[in-house]
């Protein structure tokens, strides 16, 4: 069994991986999944002990966790890991490299490439392999990143994700409300508060995707591109994409994705 990790700075996201479907093209059917809120972390213990009923009792569990929230959650996510499963875990903390699984990485620096945009990078070129890919991730923050036709992560653009901005605008300005379970306004010009602001958000994120699309296609003119959308707000902004004949995929788990396909590669 494969366990794979996501924890962001919102959400921790997993997923278990049966041995039998190991070295299978992704997507795939997890065998389980689930996630909890950053701040319920320690539910973890609960849900992954569920788990151990489906791993043989003689067998290493593989755990693959990209984390983007910091030191203190690696030092809980770790001691979850071994009181659940015990000392037959083995722990790879996923971070970004030069080149691992197809992918190669562009950065200036490859080690200060957020180790959730480089898993994303793998998981969208193993779903499709020797395109150019538009990368957009919808979380805490939005990046919106660029893989080559050859596999090479070129760079892309981090601003705060649509939930942020939002809060942003609650927190730091006196009279604005604060916008929580956000709803589609019912038209972008909006004729009340909390609708102008979804909507200023709205035409902020979908902005910038269509922006970085545009400013690819002038750089690279009649090649083929494709946009992939993930994330959670990444189905809020879907309808309001005007992408063109661009192909526009929604992915969910992607990091997830990244994560199994890089541990089928090894290091």
């Amino acid at each position: 069994m494969m366990l794979l990790v996501d924890a962001g700075n919102t959400r921790i996201k997993w997923a278990l991986v049966a041995d039998a479907d190991r070295g299978a093209a992704p997507p795939l059917p997890w065998r389980q999944q689930g996630a909890v809120e950053r701040a319920g972390v320690e539910a973890l213990a609960q849900d992954w002990a569920g788990l151990t009923g489906l791993i043989a009792s003689d067998a290493d569990l593989q755990v693959a966790v990209s984390n983007v929230a910091g030191p203190a959650l690696r030092d809980r996510l770790q001691v979850i890991l071994y009181a659940v499963f015990g000392p037959r875990v083995i722990i790879e903390w996923f971070a970004s490299t030069p080149e691992r699984a197809g992918i190669r990485n562009g950065y200036r620096h490859p080690g200060q490439l957020g180790c959730d945009r480089f898993a994303a990078a793998i998981g969208a070129r193993s779903l499709f392999p020797d395109e150019q890919l538009l990368v957009a991730t919808c979380g805490t923050a939005t990046t919106i990143d660029v893989i080559s036709a050859e596999g090479v992560f070129e760079g892309g653009m981090i601003l705060p994700g649509f939930g942020t901005m939002a809060t942003s605008l609650a927190l730091n300005t006196a009279q604005l409300p604060r916008i929580d379970g956000a709803a589609p306004p019912e038209r972008m010009f909006a004729d009340n508060t909390v609708d102008a602001i979804v909507a200023g958000c709205i035409a902020a994120q979908v902005g910038a995707i269509e922006h970085a699309l545009a400013e690819r296609r002038r750089r690279h003119p009649g090649a083929a591109l494709r946009c992939l959308l993930a994330g959670g707000a990444g189905i809020l902004l879907a309808p309001y994409l005007a992408l063109g004949d661009t192909p526009l995929e929604k992915v969910d788990n992607l990091v997830l994705i990244g994560l199994y396909t890089a541990m089928n590669h090894g290091r």
